[in-house]
């Protein structure tokens, strides 16, 4: 039987590197963790595909926040330049300051943290996550782009979970090389959706990275990142 928990939703303005970003909540009762959404390359909060995902999180006790790590402004820049999604730095400032503060939420702090990313906001996450070691618990990337973390990659000690489509090529190769550059002893898992591209829009493509996405934080939210 399907286990229904009371959502509560609200949206929230979170100041971070010195803006203020906006954000949707959703808090089950009795969540065993929080994951924070890093959307990737000109997608938002708003994203179908993040809302998806972030639904089926919530039904399995897991609290979410999908936030734009770009202000209105910056992302009206973006539209015309793209440059703002491919700057990694920025991103990891932000997604960073957004995990400290859920860390002074009375309602929030105690609650084990989670990263999200797709396409550029992969990256976001494992770089926020080689920065925030302890607090950090799992990272699941969805078409992600990880190999722009960078020399951040080696210092990633949370468990990280890798979702590429059979049929995206190039961001498989790129997640491959990725994975390569963590440390040894860091927990990894590359799951590969057959028949998919890089946006999951095949039939239960997009169903099946929610699941593998709740599975996975289910499993290392509520313990250690070395666990």
């Amino acid at each position: 039987m399907k286990t229904v928990f009371n959502i509560k939703h609200r949206e929230i303005r979170v100041p971070a590197d010195g803006v203020e970003l906006t954000a949707d909540l959703s808090l089950p009762d009795c969540a065993i963790g929080l994951v924070v959404f890093a959307h990737g390359s000109g997608s938002s909060r708003h994203s179908p595909r993040n809302r998806h995902v972030a639904g089926v999180l919530n039904q399995g006790a897991i609290a979410t926040t999908l936030i734009d790590l770009l202000t209105e402004e910056e992302e009206a820049v973006d539209l015309r330049t793209a440059e703002l999604r491919f700057d990694i730095d920025l991103l990891v400032r932000r997604l960073t300051a957004i995990t400290d503060w859920v860390g002074g939420e009375q309602d929030l702090k105690n609650l084990g943290i989670g990263y999200f990313g797709a396409s550029t906001g992969a990256a976001a996450a494992l770089g926020s996550a080689a920065e925030r070691p302890r607090t950090v618990r799992a990272v699941v990337s969805r078409g992600g782009r990880p190999d722009l973390a960078g020399p951040a990659l080696s210092q990633v000690r949370a468990p990280c979970l890798f979702i590429v489509g059979g049929d995206d090529s190039v961001v498989l190769g790129l997640n491959r090389a990725a994975i390569a550059e963590l440390p040894p002893t860091t927990r990894r898992h590359l799951e590969i959706i057959p028949g998919a591209t890089h946006l999951f829009e095949e039939r239960g493509a997009l169903a099946l990275v929610a699941v593998l996405a709740r599975d996975w934080f289910q499993k290392y939210l509520n313990g250690s990142t070395n666990q």
